[in-house]
């Protein structure tokens, strides 16, 4: 019985682990060349930095490793996404590293219609979430542009049925980009339109769209699909020039419908709302003229009215000048009378204050103040004078109360001091008449300078009429008037005053005695020294 065992484990073939892998993998990848698997994706997280995608496909009973290799993830019309249920369509193999196997996938499709809508009802609730759909962000259409920018086919019919509509409304310049509308490439073309034509800068060779229309003819789900790619919503809500979008009939829907700021029905109502109809705003035109010209000229026909009025209301020139003229003509026949009683008045305040101001005031007044310096130097040397005896007298009285003994003790003392202060009181005694002697002979000093004799040393004479008063100017002297001259050193000489103007000398009148110059005060040099 052993042997036969024995005999039967020696006639199984032996494999390697390479070998045994290896033969696997032939095994599988011949049986499953190409195969079509239905799951669900899950552990999605995009593509490696390798450029490799790797996830899962499983449904509620088992599961299947998938890669896509990065050649064939760049071709692939529609791109993985976590929890989509597709079609996958590739080939089975093994890896012998871990003993697993797996499906390299070649191409990705939705498993059906339901899974497409899924599909875009939650990427439409994710892009709403990002508020690329919220109204405020949506912006009005110019009114009138320039330049219409259209992405399109440019072979469909599309095209031709927006050029045609705008031509026949209001014909601009149309700028077209041509971009595949169906197929893999469809989302990444429309997408870099829509950016191409933003890029354009004002005023450059290629004018810059003021609109940019986004459209396509009518088709199924999977036709429009390009349309519903996130590439081409974010393009659309990120534009800075206004779009219209035009895809698909009125029925159909897509997810650039929502970002975009207008959606037509047809392409060729986007045509119809880019560009207003040229007759139409002709005749609103012509039709606000007609009224602009009615209404100017009723508004000046009014003016008119308005201006006939006023001026039928308003006073005529000579009933304005009337009133100005009279005060004018009184005020001129007032002017000469009162000019003449200001220059009575004036002349007369003259006279007042020219009588003040004779030679016998000025010398009266000299004499009032040196009687006033005099007294004034008097009464100071007979103050300081009894002050001198008072403090004397209380010194002695101080002096006579004061101990033999305390005599005795501060007599040094008492002596410096009393020295001290004599000395102090004979320098103050000093400046103090200094200070006297000085300001009188300030006073003395302007008192010589008011004194009138000292301009008669100059030249001049002093007119004197009867009463001995002088006499200033030509009119006071009268024919016959007897006047005197008086020259410098007091001499005077008699005339009288001839019709002529002419003076006939007479003998000279007797000399007046010359007064007195006030006498000064003599003061010693040793003035200061009262003791």
């Amino acid at each position: 019985m052993s042997l036969s065992v024995e005999s039967a484990v020696s006639n199984v073939a032996e494999y390697t682990v390479s070998e045994i892998s290896g033969a696997l993998k032939r095994t599988v990848e011949d049986a499953f060349g190409h195969v079509r698997v239905r799951g669900e994706i899950s552990g999605y997280r995009g593509p490696h930095s390798s450029g490799h995608a790797y996830f899962c496909l499983k449904d509620d009973k088992a599961r299947i490793d998938a890669v896509v290799w990065r050649t064939a993830f760049v071709k692939l019309g529609f791109k993985p996404e976590e929890g989509l249920e597709v079609i996958a369509t590739g080939r089975l193999t093994t890896f012998p590293g871990s003993s697993k196997y797996q499906i390299v996938i070649e191409t990705i499709e939705p498993a059906g219609a339901g899974a497409l809508m899924a599909l875009l009802a939650e990427r439409k609730r994710k892009l709403e979430a990002e508020g690329l759909f919220a109204p405020e962000r949506k912006r009005a259409l110019p009114f009138l542009p320039r330049v219409i920018g259209v992405v399109t086919s440019p072979t469909g019919a599309v095209i031709r049925d927006i050029h045609h509509r705008i031509a026949d409304r209001f014909p601009v310049h149309i700028l077209v980009w041509p971009v595949r509308v169906q197929g893999e490439t469809s989302g990444a073309e429309v997408s870099a339109a829509i950016a191409g034509f933003n890029a354009i800068e004002p005023g450059g060779a290629i004018p810059r769209p003021d609109v940019i229309i986004v459209a396509r003819g009518g088709g199924s789900l999977e036709d429009l699909w390009g349309f519903n790619d996130e590439a081409v919503v974010r393009a659309a809500a990120a534009s800075a020039i206004p779009l219209i979008s035009a895809v698909g009939h009125e029925t159909d829907w897509t997810l650039i419908d929502h970002a975009a700021d207008r959606r037509a029905p047809t392409p060729t109502g986007a045509a119809e709302m880019a560009v207003p109809v040229r007759a139409d705003l002709l005749a609103n035109l012509a039709n606000l003229h007609a009224r602009h010209a009615g209404a100017i000229s009723r508004r000046l026909e009014q003016e008119r009215k308005a201006v006939t009025a006023t001026a039928r209301a308003l006073p005529t020139p000579d009933m304005l000048l009337t009133l100005p003229r009279r005060r004018l003509d009184e005020a001129t026949t007032s002017l000469g009378q009162c000019l003449r009683v200001a220059v009575g008045d004036k002349r007369r305040a003259y006279g007042e204050i020219a009588s003040r101001l004779t030679p016998k005031t000025l010398e009266s007044m000299l004499r009032e103040k040196r009687a006033d310096l005099r007294h004034h130097e008097s009464h100071a040397a007979h103050a300081v004078q009894a002050l001198v005896v008072a403090r004397r007298q209380r010194f002695d009285r101080v002096a006579a109360h004061l101990q033999p003994h305390v005599i005795w003790a501060r007599s040094e003392a008492a002596r410096l001091r009393l020295d001290a202060f004599g000395e102090r009181l004979a320098v103050a005694a000093a400046r103090s008449a200094d200070a006297r002697r000085q300001r009188l002979a300030a006073a003395w000093r302007v008192a010589t300078s008011l004194d009138p004799r000292r301009v008669l040393e100059r030249g001049y004479a002093i007119i004197r009429g009867p009463g001995d008063v002088p006499i200033v100017r030509a009119e006071g002297l009268a024919p016959g008037m007897h006047f005197e001259v008086e020259f410098a050193g007091r001499e005077r000489r008699a005339a009288v005053a001839t019709g002529e103007g002419d003076a006939v000398p007479v003998a000279p009148a007797p000399a007046r005695a010359k007064p007195r110059a006030p006498r000064r005060t003599a003061t010693a040099d040793n003035q200061g020294d009262l003791f």
